[in-house]
């Protein structure tokens, strides 16, 4: 009896602790969007948040379909074959999803300085202080959360599936296609979701990338930045509620899709 009476007080306190997070946390964006969503009309008849709305977009997409193409056969490379240097190279995957997002940028914008971004300038691809580098910044943001999620979904396949392709003949490419990518769909898809609403919100590595400029590489973190920085909360708020309702968005798709998927097993069972 004592014991279920400290295992109840604990879920008391459990329940309470929770529900105070999530009420501050609520109250927090509730007050954002109170106080933005009388302006929206007013954002909506903007150029300057239509352009960092489509700007945002753009970018946000391309990154994605970089992290997408790039993750699949990085993934397959670190689970399927012996990779040399494997443990390195996971250490720094690891190390640029713990460091600031400002500090990613910094090394970007020293890489981009330097020699290697001058011959790119030169080759009339230019980086720093352009759009294009606001789709790197984003995509080396990401690109190590996309790498994991893609790695942790190719690693739950049933790799004996995969041997008995081999053995009648089917390629790698073949396993890949027809075995490891449908099983892992679910997986892959909220991958693509996450990262296109982190791309959405990324500020800091683009900031000391590109920068922000008005009209030229101004996204709606980025807005968002330049309105409270001249003082105009309104606008602030607004483009913040625009953001929102594009992570709400996002988060419903990842909800809907992010179901157990059924693994075909060799005794039948599902």
């Amino acid at each position: 009896m004592r014991n279920n009476g400290k295992k109840d007080a604990f879920s008391i306190i459990s329940i309470a602790v929770a529900l105070l997070m999530i009420f501050f946390i609520g109250s927090a964006l509730i007050s954002v969007v109170a106080g933005g969503i009388s302006y929206i009309p007013e954002a909506v008849k903007s150029e300057e948040i239509w352009f960092s709305v489509k700007t945002s977009l753009i970018t946000a997409t391309i990154s994605t379909a970089l992290c997408v193409f790039i993750s699949i056969p990085s993934s397959y490379a670190f689970t399927r074959t012996d990779m040399p240097f494997r443990r390195i190279s996971e250490l720094i995957m690891e190390l640029m999803m713990c460091l600031p997002y400002i500090v990613l940028g910094l090394c970007l914008l020293i890489l981009f300085s330097s020699e290697f971004g001058k011959a790119l300038k030169e080759l009339g691809f230019q980086v720093v202080f352009d759009v294009k580098g606001i789709v790197i910044a984003q995509f080396f943001v990401n690109f190590p959360y996309a790498m994991k999620m893609v790695k942790t979904a190719f690693m739950q396949v049933d790799r004996r599936l995969e041997i008995i392709a081999g053995m009648l003949g089917a390629s790698k490419w073949k396993q890949l296609t027809t075995i490891i990518l449908p099983l892992s769909r679910n997986a892959l898809i909220s991958m693509i979701v996450l990262v296109w609403s982190r791309a959405i919100g990324e500020f800091g590595a683009t900031l000391m990338l590109v920068g922000i400029t008005r009209m030229k590489t101004e996204t709606l973190p980025g807005s968002i930045y330049l309105s409270i920085s001249t003082g105009d909360t309104e606008m602030a708020m607004a483009a913040a509620t625009i953001m929102l309702c594009i992570a709400m968005i996002s988060l419903t798709v990842i909800n809907r899709l992010n179901t157990t998927p059924k693994y075909f097993r060799l005794n039948g069972a599902e």
